[in-house]
């Protein structure tokens, strides 16, 4: 706690005056007398005009904050708004965004500091402005009372934890952008670990989180790799053809075509509701009730049956091509090894629906990493369509008690692929699934966390869904657009510092964070970190190169689709 009077301004931190305000963003000139652009106080090294630097004006007992955008000689400023200067200057101009208002509230002789986002008290010209003192600013980024998480430190700021709000977080939606190599895998690393020690953290008697990760590319293996695995490889993976509703049924028995015969669709449409209606009497189950979209398992030789029933009479081969082509891509698909996680026929017994939605949600393990990294590239937006609607369905089917019991993060890797912001009819399947997450998942305890190395490439509508965004160094200039395009106009300077991060820096604003930061997300040991896919030229050059016993080797695992683990 401060002994003093924290709200009366210190001098020996003010650095210059008000010249002008528009809206939540204000220009002031630096004092003549700064020379260097850094201030000692209380043993504490200041820079001014850092960029993303914290300022305070007073205003009366408020205390206003800004974010430090651009620091620029004043000839320039003037240039810019028009204004011909009589002499030359060395007058420097520092600008910043207002983002907040706090004010010192003093109980039992001490002192605390109540900060609130938004800004409804503006400075005026010639008002002071001062840095903020680090004692201060801890305040600002103190966990407070709320369910909070520790992800890092930020910069700048000697000692003080980045505390993230983990309802916010989880509830309303998280992006992870960042080009390649700058940690992205890690941060999410970071994150889930934090989530996972929440609970001994908080000494909770229960503490069972529920997480789903889509994994493209099999890498959060070694850096969970006590939890739930769910894999093609190893047969652990059950996607089963009937969890699918009508228009996934499609897509995968019709494949990904632009376009798609209204007959074939109705003829699919037709045999799946008879499918499903023989198979219901057999697990008892009311057939008034039945719909094509209910997850009811059936038989493929019953499907095959319904098809065949509505061919038409008559030998004319024109018109038994649709039934033909329906039967023949699913006898395809029937005989693709690859494909085995979706269509290993049901036995026409028990109703396995417990035991596949169980490889989700029913075990211990807080964490179920989905490896999609062996499903075939061009059903691997399917499955993952399939998986994100079937978890949002199942929170919808729940009572509102079961809901606030359970609720489930999907984490999404690669995001870009799934919900690109093309209409290519492969990723529709996808797109519609992950989409409607996104919009209304928050209402029924689904959270959704985007992660990307092409924001730009994300369909918009789904991006725009979240209210947190934590951004690493973002080096194309398309990417950086999008980020600016999504972040509120107060903090739009912010992404002038995107190219310029450093591994694991990033710059963390939305609702689950008190105030923007620029953070260091924590640094994890190496057997809590993805694996990385990186190939040392320089190492692995120095070996000697393959012969024909390695070649037959590899033959035999690409024949026999066996990859190493």
């Amino acid at each position: 706690m401060m002994s003093n009077n924290p709200s009366e301004p210190l001098k020996n931190l003010a650095i210059g005056t008000i010249i002008e305000i528009s809206g939540t963003h204000i220009v002031a000139e630096l004092d003549p007398q700064i020379h260097n652009l850094s201030r000692i106080f209380a043993g504490e090294i200041y820079p001014i005009g850092q960029f993303g630097s914290i300022l305070k004006i007073h205003f009366g007992r408020r205390i206003i904050y800004a974010f430090v955008s651009k620091l620029r000689m004043k000839s320039e400023y003037e240039l810019e708004n028009g204004i011909i200067s009589t002499f030359a200057s060395n007058a420097r101009v520092i600008e910043a965004d207002l983002f907040g208002e706090g004010e010192w509230i003093q109980s039992d002789n001490q002192w605390k500091l109540v900060f609130e986002r938004g800004v409804s008290t503006f400075p005026l010209p010639k008002q002071v402005v001062y840095l903020t003192p680090k004692s201060e600013l801890k305040w600002l980024f103190d966990g407070g009372s709320r369910a909070t998480i520790p992800i890092g430190d930020h910069v700048g700021v000697d000692g003080a934890t980045c505390y993230i709000d983990m309802n916010e977080l989880l509830g309303k939606h998280t992006a992870i952008l960042g080009s390649t190599g700058t940690g992205k895998s890690g941060t999410v690393a970071a994150l889930l670990h934090a989530i996972i020690e929440h609970g001994s953290n908080n000494q909770y008697l229960n503490w069972n989180p529920k997480i789903v990760v889509l994994d493209p590319h099999n890498e959060y293996r070694s850096a969970f790799p006590t939890h739930r695995r769910l894999s093609t490889d190893e047969g652990t993976l059950k996607l089963p053809y009937w969890l699918f509703n009508l228009q996934e049924t499609i897509s995968l028995f019709l494949g990904k075509t632009e376009f798609t015969a209204t007959t074939q669709s109705n003829i699919i449409k037709i045999a799946l509701l008879e499918a499903r209606k023989e198979a219901a009497e057999v697990i008892g189950l009311t057939l008034d009730t039945v719909t094509v979209d209910a997850p009811i398992p059936y038989q493929l030789e019953g499907f095959k049956k319904q098809i065949d029933l509505q061919r038409p009479e008559g030998r004319n081969k024109k018109d038994h091509e649709p039934y033909n082509t329906v039967i023949g891509k699913l006898e395809v698909l029937e005989r693709d090894a690859r494909m085995n996680f979706m269509m290993e026929p049901w036995d026409g017994g028990g109703d396995p629906f417990s035991s596949v939605i169980s490889q989700f949600l029913g075990s211990g393990d807080p964490i179920s990493i989905v490896d999609l990294s062996g499903v075939p590239n061009e059903i691997a937006g399917l499955a993952s369509a399939v998986i994100a609607r079937t978890l949002f369905s199942l929170k919808i089917w729940q009572t509102p008690d079961e809901r606030a019991r359970t609720p489930i993060l999907l984490v999404c890797e690669e995001a870009h692929r799934y919900v690109p912001n093309r209409g290519e009819a492969q990723y529709e399947a996808a797109q519609d699934g992950i989409r409607r997450l996104a919009k209304e998942g928050r209402k029924y305890g689904v959270g959704l966390m985007l992660v990307s190395q092409r924001p730009s490439e994300i369909d918009p509508t789904v991006l725009s869904q979240c209210s947190t965004w934590i951004v690493l160094r973002v080096t194309n200039e398309n990417d950086r657009a999008q980020v600016n395009a999504i972040l509120p106009d107060s903090l739009a300077g912010l992404t002038n510092a995107l190219s310029g991060l450093r591994r694991r820096e990033a710059i963390c604003v939305g609702q689950a964070i008190t105030l923007p930061s620029r953070i260091r997300i924590r640094e994890l040991t190496p057997d809590c970190l993805p694996r990385s896919h990186d190939v040392d030229f320089d190492t692995g050059w120095q070996f000697d190169p393959p012969n024909e016993v390695d070649f037959k080797n590899i033959a035999l695992r690409w024949r026999q689709q066996v990859r190493p683990r």
